[in-house]
C-alpha cells in the first residue's frame, strides 16, 4: 500500500489483489476522482464494471462476503483455516472454531464447472445421485474457460472428489457439471484442472 498525490489530493493506492490480477485500487477523495478517471481513460484503459470484476475474482476462487463469508460461516468451511492463528490467545468464536478444528466441518467450499456455457446462479442446489448435498453460494460464465462456473458449499460427508460428476437445480433445469479444485483460473491462464475436470 501506498499513497500518492493527485492534483494536490492524497490518495492512496492499494494491491489487494481482489480479482486475482496484477493492478491496484486507487482511492481518492471524490473531488479528485473525476479527473484521475479522465486521466486513466486518456491512456487508452477500457473500463469495465462490477460484473467484470466478480466474474475475475469468482474465476480466481476468491471469496465475497454474504456469499462465502458471513454470519454462520466459518474460515474453516470457506477453506480460510490458514488465516486464523491458533497460537494467539482468545478470539470471539475460538471454542466452537476450535471443536470445528477437532471433528472437521460438515460442508466445505468447493468449485463447480458446468458441462456447457449455462451460467451458473447462487441458490442452485447441488445434487449427487439423488441427494442434495450442498448450495451453490455464486456463480456465473467464465470467458476464460468459455462455461458455467460455480462455488458451492458441499457436505463433507458427501465424499465428492474432484472430478465426480454433480447436477445443479438451476431454475427448474438439471445442469450437468463436475466438481473441480480452486481457483479456475490463475493469474490469467486456464488451469490445467479445471479445464479439464
Amino acid at each position: 500500500m501506498g499513497s500518492f498525490t493527485w492534483n494536490g489530493a492524497r490518495c492512496t493506492a492499494a494491491g489487494t489483489g481482489y480479482t486475482g490480477e496484477d493492478g491496484v485500487e486507487c482511492a481518492l477523495p471524490v473531488e479528485a476522482a473525476g479527473s484521475f478517471w479522465r486521466a486513466v481513460l486518456s491512456t487508452g484503459v477500457v473500463p469495465a464494471g462490477l460484473g467484470a470484476r466478480d466474474t475475475l475474482r469468482l474465476e480466481a476462487g476468491l471469496p465475497l462476503h454474504g456469499h462465502e463469508l458471513g454470519a454462520g460461516i466459518t474460515p474453516l468451511q470457506a477453506k480460510l483455516g490458514w488465516v486464523v492463528s491458533w497460537d494467539k490467545g482468545y478470539f470471539r468464536g475460538r471454542g466452537a472454531l476450535e471443536r470445528e478444528h477437532l471433528s472437521g466441518p460438515s460442508r466445505t467450499l468447493r468449485g463447480i464447472v458446468a458441462e456447457g456455457r449455462q451460467p451458473l446462479r447462487d441458490g442452485a442446489l447441488v445434487r449427487h445421485g439423488e441427494q442434495v448435498v450442498g448450495t451453490v453460494t455464486s456463480g456465473n460464465f467464465s470467458p476464460v474457460l468459455e462455461r458455467g462456473i460455480a462455488m458451492a458449499f458441499v457436505e463433507t460427508g458427501a465424499r465428492i472428489e474432484d472430478g465426480e460428476e454433480v447436477v445443479l437445480e438451476l431454475r427448474g433445469r438439471a445442469v450437468p457439471a463436475r466438481i473441480t479444485a480452486l481457483p479456475f483460473v490463475r493469474r490469467g491462464a486456464a488451469t490445467s484442472r479445471a479445464a479439464v475436470a
